[in-house]
């Protein structure tokens, strides 16, 4: 009997401390409403701003954040399309701002806890889980690959999208942005205040731009031994804009890039990695197979903000 109301009074403790969590995180949680769609966002410091995911805003200008009875309306700021972040601005001092964690340290079984608010209801919805891998890649998401972010097992509802994932003590580590294989998909915070500070400062987030279209395509191991390379694929160029860098370097149809800037590139989701802010407007070196034999070309990509186009 003891024992039974030791494991109750546990269980009690664990089930109060996580409604307290819940009920004090709702005052750093808003809705966040666009023409297209909803979801959620984090608010960030005093001065009103918010972040959320870029996919939440569908393209839209007029965006209303709640919380209950508080509705206002907010404007963009900026969005890095690429890591799937956008920031806000309302009214300031009408939200509590959230306390970050740092995100580097996080481990593999750790509690979660992810919450939303898409309905602008006075609580936010919550489930929870535990980090499955801290450092977790996806693949063929909405056309496009994440590195480096957090994979949870907690079940994220429509809805969650631009809300916190938060460890014990109620911190921040993570916005969710997807729910994909069964696992909930969060960027980290450390790389989250980065992409935020950088847009509160006025700056932009850009990506370098070849203008291409590719995919991946298998080099046979006759090719691959011809060419004197240890690559069984490479990404296949299906078109080459007017006019771009990727013209201008002679890039062509039918070329397979398989080493861009000192890397290797064996698939479609390599390239967009690499296509950093550091190569804008420097000369680049990039090997293609041309008629199976390796060419080596220099390319100057040009900056082309993240604004969700998919084409590299």
């Amino acid at each position: 009997m003891t024992q039974l109301v030791t494991a109750f009074e546990v269980l009690k403790s664990i089930s109060d401390a996580t409604a307290a969590l819940v009920s004090n995180l709702s005052k750093s949680i808003v809705s966040v409403n666009s023409r297209m769609s909803r979801g959620t966002g984090v608010v960030l410091n005093n001065e009103g701003y918010i972040v959320t995911c870029n996919h939440v805003l569908a393209g839209c200008n007029k965006i209303t954040v709640g919380q209950g009875e508080k509705t206002f309306e907010a404007q963009i700021v900026g969005a890095d399309a690429y890591n799937d972040i956008a920031l806000l601005k309302a009214d300031k001092g009408i939200f509590k701002p959230i306390e970050f964690a740092d995100s580097s340290k996080l481990n593999t079984g750790q509690f979660v806890l992810a919450l939303a608010n898409p309905f602008n209801r006075a609580q936010p919805t919550a489930t929870t889980g535990i980090v499955t891998n801290p450092d977790s890649s996806i693949r063929q998401w909405r056309g496009t690959a994440m590195d480096n972010v957090i994979a949870t097992d907690a079940k994220l509802n429509p809805g969650f999208s631009g809300g916190p994932l938060v460890d014990a003590s109620g911190k921040l580590i993570g916005i969710n942005t997807a729910y994909v294989w069964s696992r909930g998909i969060a960027i980290p915070a450390n790389k989250v205040r980065a992409i935020a500070d950088r847009l509160m400062n006025g700056g932009e987030v850009k990506k370098a731009y070849l203008g291409i279209t590719l995919n991946t395509v298998a080099i046979s191991p006759e090719l691959a031994e011809d060419a004197g390379i240890d690559q069984e694929t490479g990404v296949m160029i299906f078109s080459v804009e007017r006019g771009s860098p990727a013209s201008k370097a002679r890039l062509s149809m039918g070329d397979v890039i398989i080493k861009f800037n000192g890397s290797e590139v064996r698939d479609f989701y390599d390239l967009p990695k690499l296509l950093t802010e550091d190569v804008i407007d420097k000369e680049t070196e990039v090997t293609v197979l041309r008629g199976g034999i390796p060419v080596e070309l220099t390319v100057k990509p040009t900056a082309k903000e993240t604004d969700g186009e998919e084409n590299d």
